[in-house]
């Protein structure tokens, strides 16, 4: 396994480096993993790749407009918001350098996530370096040396001991009204986060200042290494060998007088502890109705129903609360911010087997608020249904869901399936199976007002916002006054990884690699042949000082868009975005109802590359197009492909797009095929 104390000062440093032959050098370090095949494919950069030819047109093409955006954006430090992280800052200063490192922490990833439990603390420290945040996990609990009843109880005890320690060591600055106030707002936050207040009145304005206080508290007086090590240490139970020596050592089940109240079925142990209830489920069906009284539940097998607080803190005294379960096709029923949910400490909940149900209530399945939550799942086909702000979301924390295998469906309202909010890292990692991933559909958005006023759900031309599905968002206060500009707060990194498989995207407005307000939003698809569907601002992109990044490595893939604008690397007010499809792949671009692809206004970078293939595009209009100092290009780089515009008629003959063309638009940005 990975030191995680040797991992992450190396990785923040790459992670801001221009190019990217240290990363190389990086990954070298990290050595030869068991899959050495597997993890060379992963190792490949798309974006390095192009990166050269692309790079080559921008310097011959538009040399002026680089130069005036370079100017546009060399202040970006400045403009009030708080908590920026370095690698955003980055990309919106140099474009290329700060995708490359996007995509290499991502390929990162990839790499430690196809090797399963073994690297799951090393996972959380590349996870949390993307956020300036580091580990202060150095020694982990030795695995048992022996498969005896003590040896594994002494294990499990002396894990749970150390991560409370950690964590209260990562809290220790905080009083006891400061404590219930970091757990009990985040309530709120889940509630009502919204990207933009347009606003201000008296309600909102206490909301922004209680807002600011939580991030304040989290970035000044939270340890926050701490709770990073603590996540470690409990993250470590995942490890199978010893899990699957629970079944020897204990196979007889307890008297029915010393099952805890809320269990039904076989239980094989149950003992308090000064970190809550440990316990053993058998391998037959168990219910289990779990609240604070839990510390450690390991189920062994069977269909199990859990309902409550499942893996999830609790409240500010109880932080830590890991669920194990081995076998069976399971439905997991928590509350809201009750199912592998982090708040001041780590929710971690761990699924060895089975086609599973998660009904994800608000704040829940790998969601950290002031705090870690993991959800991991080894293998089935499962079912991940959510509302908002689940499956792999984060505010001020860390929300990792991680699914290792299976065909799985993921389904959710908003600011779901790898969302970053103000200080968070939300993060859902897919590594094999064909998946189908899906977000929006609930919140009406505010361009209804202007673009279907008289629309209703279910209405053509009616839209929903997602804010999902690889999603980084900060919370942006629209007003001029100084003083309410103070609780602008900047964005946080959402990753949306699928390593392998055929799969099916969507989502509605701003989803799939979308970064708003200093945010970054990043999906990677590594290989398959897949569908992706969106709305307005889909396939990698930004708007207000965020950066976003798509990228489809391998497969025949096919895109569309209800629009009604912006899809495909497109990049609005000092935003950076960038939408590439490598390899040789007929890919299918049906752009008909929206505009695209490469586009870039106000001071925006936006493009768009197909790296090869026989492709055949259609759009209303774009193709790199850019206005108000705008960068945009489209890039096809090679294979015979076709090109339909809605409205080619009254478009000039030189403006037009055809195979092999190249051109300079009089409004700026352009257009290569070679």
């Amino acid at each position: 396994m990975i030191r995680s104390n040797l991992l992450t000062p190396i990785l923040l440093l790459l992670l801001v480096l221009p190019g990217c032959s240290a990363i190389q050098s990086f990954i070298a370090f990290l050595g030869p993993p068991a899959n050495a095949q597997s993890a060379s494919r992963m190792r490949e950069s798309a974006l390095e790749r192009v990166m050269p030819a692309v790079r080559q047109e921008l310097d011959r093409l538009a040399p002026r407009a680089h130069e005036a955006f370079v100017a546009a954006h060399a202040e970006v430090d400045t403009v009030p918001a708080r908590f920026k992280r370095r690698l955003v800052v980055e990309t919106l200063k140099r474009p290329f350098e700060g995708l490359l490192s996007l995509e290499q922490q991502g390929l990162l990833v990839a790499e430690l996530a196809e090797e399963g439990a073994v690297d799951l603390p090393g996972l959380l420290d590349i996870l949390e370096a993307g956020a300036d945040r580091t580990s202060a996990f150095h020694k982990p609990v030795p695995l048992p040396a022996k498969a005896t009843s003590q040896d594994l109880i002494a294990f499990m005890l002396e894990s749970l001991q150390e991560a409370s320690l950690h964590r209260e060591k990562a809290i220790a600055n905080l009083n006891d009204d400061e404590r219930r106030f970091l757990f009990s707002h985040a309530s709120g936050l889940v509630e009502q986060f919204t990207p933009q207040i347009s606003v201000v009145s008296d309600q909102t304005l206490a909301r922004m200042k209680a807002d600011l206080r939580f991030a304040e508290l989290l970035a000044e007086q939270v340890d926050y290494s701490g709770l990073i090590a603590a996540a470690q240490v409990l993250a470590r139970l995942a490890n199978e060998p010893w899990l699957h020596q629970l079944a020897v050592v204990f196979p007889q089940p307890v008297a029915p007088a010393q099952v805890p109240a809320g269990i039904t079925g076989d239980v094989l142990y149950a003992e308090e502890s000064p970190y809550g209830l440990i316990v053993i489920g058998g391998t037959g069906p168990n219910t289990y109705e779990l609240d604070k009284r839990f510390g450690l539940v390991v189920d062994l097998g069977g269909d199990d129903l859990y309902r409550g607080t499942i893996a999830a803190s609790a409240d500010a005294e109880h932080g830590n609360a890991v669920v194990i379960d081995l076998g069976g096709n399971d439905t997991y029923n928590g509350t809201a911010l009750g199912l592998a949910t982090g708040r001041l400490g780590v929710g971690l909940l761990i699924d060895e087997a089975g086609d599973d149900v998660y009904q994800l209530d608000m704040g829940s399945g790998g969601a950290g608020f002031a705090g870690l939550g993991i959800l991991f799942d080894v293998g089935g086909n499962d079912v991940y249904m959510g509302s908002r702000l689940t499956q792999g979301a984060a505010i001020a924390g860390l929300g990792l869901l991680y699914d290792l295998a299976g065909n799985d469906r993921y389904t959710s309202h908003g600011f779901s399936v790898g969302f970053g909010g103000p200080q968070g890292v939300g993060a859902v990692i897919d590594v094999r199976g064909d998946d189908q991933y899906q977000c929006g559909g609930r919140y009406p958005s505010a361009y209804n007002q202007q673009d279907a006023p008289n629309g209703k759900p279910g209405d053509p031309l009616f839209q929903y916002d997602c804010f999902g599905l690889g999603t980084g968002s900060g919370k942006r206060i629209l007003t001029k006054r100084p003083d309410w500009q103070a609780y602008n707060l900047a964005g946080g990194v959402g990753l949306l990884l699928d390593v392998d498989g055929h799969d099916r995207y969507q989502g509605a407005n701003f989803s799939q690699g979308h970064g708003y307000f200093f945010g970054a939003g990043v999906l990677l698809d590594l290989d398959g042949d897949d569908d992706y569907r969106a709305a307005r601002y889909g396939h990698g992109s930004s708007a207000h000082y965020g950066a976003a990044l798509f990228t489809d490595r391998h497969g025949e893939d096919r895109y569309g868009s209800t629009g009604p604008f912006y899809n495909g690397g497109v990049a609005w007010d000092h935003s950076v975005s960038l939408m590439l499809d490598s390899g040789n792949g007929k890919d299918q671009y049906g752009f008909e109802q929206s505009t695209g692809l490469g586009g870039a206004d106000y001071a925006g970078w936006g493009l768009f590359i197909d790296e090869g293939g026989a492709d055949r595009y259609s759009t209303g209009s774009g193709f790199g197009r850019a206005s108000e100092q705008g960068l945009a290009g489209f890039f096809d780089l090679n294979g015979e492909d076709g090109y339909g515009l809605l409205h080619e008629q009254e478009t000039p003959a030189e403006q037009r797009p055809a195979d092999g063309k190249i051109i300079r638009y009089p409004a700026g940005g352009f257009f290569v095929d070679r």
